[in-house]
């Protein structure tokens, strides 16, 4: 008996943190996948390998989604796709981690409910579930954490992208446990209405108008971040912002930001190259990867 499954990670591009209070994110799915591996246990105890996979305790995705019960199997995390130079990239390993268990052990795709409440566990209540979306739904996704509503985007014709790795990782936890101390305040609804406006451009699928919404809705997160001290444009995000803005492209921090991963936006493929050679000494590992159309999937069973 082997049983495989397999679910992407995310990016998200617009909504951080304003996803918390009611407002849209609007996430990709990305064709970094993790693989989970059930096999028969040779001594009827739950063992858990983890390549790839740098979690603090091995079982910890186990007991949250299996309710504490640990199940009588061998079972292989494979997040190696998820990490570079020995690091996280921050990319949702333990949400598609989580995703594909919970497939895996019911021997279906239909999981986005037990896999929200599994993950939310995992993380103490904290988190919007945007990263489970993603994972079990694949593709371009607008999504409402109050809702759970989940909604297909089509790409926009004319719009590339990469997707950068800061060359730190970054505990989501901890900010949002920081974010949690504040009041909301004028830049925390700011935030929220800028949310709706990107995800109204993502959604009309116009390639110009996604890349002037960034505009505003930079500065109010670097605003948001000033007020909740977060630091989302740490770990070299500001300076390639600032870098991009000079070259008429767009970046920005993707998620929690303050290190992991942020996304590079462009007109064509090779302005982004131009642009990636040119600014060297910033850029520290261009992690390549697509859209990926596919969510969480049970590749045997």
């Amino acid at each position: 008996m082997t049983i495989i499954a397999s679910a992407p990670g995310k990016v998200v591009l617009s909504g951080e943190y304003a996803v918390l209070d009611g407002a849209p994110a609007v996430c990709a799915a990305v064709n970094r996948r993790a693989i989970v591996r059930l096999d028969r246990s040779p001594d009827g105890q739950c063992h858990v390998s983890t390549p790839g996979y740098s979690g603090e305790d091995r079982f910890s995705i186990v007991d949250a989604v299996c309710g504490g019960t640990r199940p009588s199997l061998s079972i292989e995390f494979d997040t190696r796709f998820f990490s570079a130079e020995g690091q996280k990239t921050g990319i949702g390993s333990s949400a598609a981690l989580t995703v594909a268990l919970v497939a895996a052990l019911g021997k279906s795709d239909d999981v986005f409910v037990k896999a929200l409440l599994a993950h939310s566990e995992l993380q103490g209540g904290a988190g919007s579930g945007v990263d489970v979306a993603a994972a079990v739904h694949g593709g371009l996704i607008e999504y409402e954490m109050k809702t759970r509503s989940v909604s297909h985007i089509g790409w926009p014709d004319g719009l590339a992208w990469r997707l950068l790795w800061s060359g730190s990782s970054v505990s989501t936890a901890a900010k949002l446990a920081k974010l949690a101390k504040h009041a909301g305040g004028p830049s925390r609804a700011a935030l929220g209405i800028a949310a709706y406006r990107m995800a109204e451009a993502w959604r009309i699928g116009d390639a110009g108008k996604v890349l002037r919404e960034y505009a505003g809705y930079t500065q109010v997160l670097r605003q948001f971040s000033v007020d909740h001290d977060l630091g989302i444009f740490d770990a070299g995000h500001e300076q390639l912002t600032e870098a991009a803005m000079l070259n008429d492209l767009v970046y920005k921090p993707a998620g929690a930001g303050g290190g992991d991963i942020g996304v590079l936006f462009g007109r064509s493929e090779s302005e982004l190259e131009r642009f990636i050679a040119e600014n060297s000494d910033l850029v520290h590992t261009v992690l390549p990867c697509d859209l990926d159309s596919d969510g969480v999937r049970l590749e045997q069973q």
